[in-house]
């Protein structure tokens, strides 16, 4: 019996530890890419050199023997290509979004993602419909979100239109991208791989749909490539791709312990600490208190999910034993 609480205890520590890693990347990382859009605003280009900068890095850590991946084949390539189709376009979306409006439009669309998955999640994996008080604590988001918009005096058309798709797109990853974790059989290390791979082999596609390869051509014929390495440019497009990598990992190893659903408020919540950088220099009047609106309603979710859950977490996968004193060597 005590090995038994050990190591369910061991289980918890670990699944606990991925979920924080995970929460603190995506919090930096979302006021980091806004930092590296605004220095460097080619949207197509930065998420491309994130791409290749996790998939590099896990390849070379791989051959160095930091870690373990599973081989790249084309049959696997093929069925993970829908998920990485539908991770890439909610990357693209989510970076243009931040291009056209500021870091607290983003969170609060971001926030509108646990209602959408927990429909979605019961609707097309058939898991477990939110109980009536989890289901009021996502309304409650809603309302504050809602809030937000009608007193938001830097609406523009082309901000909102990214939000919608970044929502869309958002939604159907966070329930696919579990549907394929769940079933498919790579190791994290292994879906880091593929996803990121995967991705950048088809940027070159949206680089020419957007027409960004024109601006980017533009600027290396007149500066010569002086703009675009710029020292805080360099900086915060360096800082994007090493915590790309990161939350790669953190993200694909949170994905297999928990439920979607729970997965997607994590990363709504750990945009409190994204909101405390921020607020300074955005929130003003009745939008603060929207926010906070907001940040009841998932205070609530997370205290209703421990309430009616019925054991949420899965097993995390043996590979993942150990793998903080491995990450040590990034």
């Amino acid at each position: 019996m005590a090995l038994i609480r050990l190591e369910a205890q061991k289980q918890y520590c670990a699944t606990s530890s991925l979920v924080i890693g995970y929460a603190l990347c995506s919090s930096l990382l979302s006021l980091i890419n806004k930092l590296a859009i605004t220095k460097f605003n080619y949207p197509g280009l930065l998420t491309a050199l994130q791409y290749l900068t996790s998939a590099a890095g896990v390849w070379i850590l791989g051959k160095l023997g930091f870690l373990r991946h599973d081989p790249f084949t084309l049959e696997t390539a093929k069925e993970f290509m829908p998920a990485a189709l539908v991770f890439y376009l909610a990357i693209f979306t989510n970076t243009n979004l931040l291009r056209h409006a500021n870091v607290d439009t983003f969170i609060v669309f971001r926030s509108l993602t646990p209602l959408l998955v927990a429909i979605a999640d019961t609707a097309f994996r058939k898991q477990p419909r939110p109980s009536k008080l989890t289901f009021l604590s996502l309304v409650i988001i809603l309302g504050g979100a809602v809030g937000y918009v009608a007193t938001d005096d830097g609406f523009t058309l082309t901000a909102y239109s990214w939000a919608i798709a970044y929502l869309v797109t958002i939604t159907t990853e966070m329930v696919y991208i579990k549907h394929i974790v769940t079933n498919l059989g790579l190791n994290t290390w292994g879906f880091v791989l593929y996803n990121n791979l995967l991705s950048l082999m088809m940027a070159p596609l949206f680089w020419v749909l957007t027409g960004e390869y024109a601006d980017v051509f533009a600027a290396l014929g007149f500066s010569s490539g002086a703009d675009l390495l710029e020292p805080v440019a360099f900086s915060a497009v360096s800082l994007s791709c090493v915590f790309g990598l990161l939350i790669s990992f953190f993200g694909f190893a949170a994905r297999k312990a928990i439920s979607a659903t729970a997965f997607t408020v994590t990363g709504v919540v750990n945009k409190f600490l994204t909101v405390a950088i921020n607020v300074s220099q955005s929130l003003e009047g009745f939008s603060i208190s929207s926010q906070s609106l907001e940040e009841l309603g998932l205070l609530l979710k997370r205290e209703f999910k421990q309430m009616d859950s019925k054991n949420d977490i899965n097993t995390v996968m043996d590979e993942e034993k150990g793998i903080f004193g491995k990450l040590s060597g990034l």
